[in-house]
């Protein structure tokens, strides 16, 4: 059951998506979550990821590391895309490969592709924490992207506090409320108390205020 009071977060989503100060760029909405009564020296760390309704994060840097079909989708799509002879010169380079991590923020791989990255490319993605997702045959490109673009990780490491983007500013208040509700909802679910190891949430654009939601 939600503890979201629904007045509060109808303010604070009002509050975000109208900020003082217009800006040249997309601003991301982010849910700033601080935890009570989690010791992450002591308690089982969680790990998590959830797909939310509306896409949350339109300008995700994302590369393709694909067979040539998948190659060739992802050009048409105006995204940025790798073939087996492209990784072949990385040549297992692990400062190379650290740069291609740094410049992305997130990595498809074809079936054929997926399997060889360790060969090709070494630990590098891994060590980054971005290791591919795959496209598998079932699911089109263009929809295996928005699925990334919606999915937010939770991951508690050795601090009770951690962010994550939730929407931006351009989105409507019913989808931003939606991808709140469901990101508090699945974080919940993660907690060993639930609700009792939420200290507070807050909302936020990336330059504006914070709104306190609980």
């Amino acid at each position: 059951m939600s503890k979201l009071n629904s007045v509060t977060l109808e303010n604070a989503i009002k509050g975000v998506l109208a900020p003082e100060t217009k800006r040249r760029f997309l601003e991301t909405v982010e849910l700033q979550i601080s935890l009570k009564n989690y010791d992450p020296s002591k308690d089982k760390r969680f790990s998590g990821t959830v797909k939310l309704s509306y896409e949350a994060r339109p300008k995700l840097k994302i590369c393709v590391l694909g067979d040539q079909v998948h190659v060739d989708e992802a050009k048409k799509l105006g995204v940025d895309a790798l073939g087996y002879e492209d990784l072949e010169k990385f040549n297992k380079d692990q400062k190379l490969v650290k740069k291609l991590a740094k410049k992305y923020d997130a990595f498809l791989a074809s079936g054929s592709i997926i399997r060889q990255i360790p060969k090709l490319l070494g630990p590098g993605l891994n060590k980054a924490g971005k290791f591919p997702a795959l496209i598998d045959a079932n699911t089109p490109l263009p929809t295996r992207i928005n699925e990334l673009r919606s999915t937010v990780k939770f991951q508690l490491k050795k601090v009770t506090c951690m962010n994550v983007a939730v929407g931006n500013i351009k989105m409507k208040p019913d989808q931003l409320e939606a991808n709140i509700r469901m990101a508090v909802n699945y974080l919940v679910s993660l907690l060993k108390k639930h609700w009792q190891n939420i200290k507070s949430l807050y909302v936020k654009s990336t330059m504006g205020k914070s709104y306190r939601i609980y």
